[in-house]
């Protein structure tokens, strides 16, 4: 299957693709509806959602900002009362719904949005299928969950209405400290994913290093740097050569990079 990171895509024209069908589950206990717009669009990028419910009680004041945004977004409210005090019967709901919809075979994926913990296993389940897991909640999800993903988008990146900068951004700029630089751990996996990805001469494609990344750790996205693209975050690291090629077979470029030779010590 043909497969390219999404933040390179404008440097290359890819060939049309059907776009995977997809259904949006949503914990409304446990996401905040200020996000729902920016979660769709968000969304879309990876296909089309085919299937959106929300599950909860919606006997409760505390749902009204969702009841607020359901007809205009068609997301269907799925009714579960609290049958007894401790127990989350609003979990339960959401993974039997994702079951029957896995069994009945007519998807690609499923984007959970949750930050419970209780839906590791389920996603788990929806990949041992051979299905894609998106999975969308704030950083205070737990890491099983996350890790359980094929990619998790930390929510508190699409609450800024505001197209041009995020709040890490402007920090960046501000203070001129990217946060990036002090993340060990992002820093060990990229590096890993750009060894893992190049040629004999050390050159990885952007692209591909993207993908690999993506699969060791879930929820990267340069946004939690403050950053649109993955390209733009690695430009501001002073870790890598950049080189950008022109491609043979279509328009548009292709960018490679390459970690800097360490200078050695007179």
């Amino acid at each position: 299957m043909f497969q390219i990171n999404v933040e390179v895509m404008d440097y290359i024209s890819l060939p049309i693709e059907r776009q995977k069908k997809l259904a949006v589950l949503i914990d409304a206990d446990n996401a905040q509806a200020s996000i729902i717009k920016n979660l769709l669009e968000e969304v879309a990028k990876y296909g089309i959602a085919s299937v959106k419910r929300i599950y909860g009680n919606w006997t409760t004041p505390q749902l009204q900002p969702w009841k607020d945004v359901l007809l205009a977004h068609s997301i269907v409210p799925i009714q579960q009362f609290n049958y007894s005090s401790g127990k989350n019967a609003t979990d339960s709901a959401l993974i039997i719904d994702a079951m029957d919809l896995l069994h009945a075979n007519n998807l690609d994926g499923f984007c959970i949005v949750s930050s419970d913990s209780d839906f590791t296993r389920l996603a788990s389940r929806i990949r041992e299928s051979g299905l894609i897991v998106y999975g969308f909640g704030e950083k205070k999800t737990p890491k099983p969950f996350v890790d359980a993903c094929d990619k998790f988008t930390y929510t508190e990146i699409l609450r800024s209405t505001e197209s041009i900068e995020s709040p890490a951004a402007i920090q960046n700029e501000n203070t001129g400290i990217n946060p990036a630089k002090n993340d060990k751990k992002f820093l060990t996996k990229l590096k890993n994913s750009v060894e893992d990805s190049s040629d004999n001469e050390g050159w990885a494609e952007l692209g591909l290093v993207g993908n690999n990344l993506q699969k060791t750790m879930p929820e990267f996205d340069a946004r939690n740097y403050g950053f649109k693209k993955l390209y733009d975050l690695i430009k501001t690291l002073d870790l890598f050569e950049i080189d950008e090629k022109q491609s043979k077979d279509q328009p548009g470029k292709i960018i490679y990079i390459r970690e800097k030779a360490k200078k050695s010590k007179k």
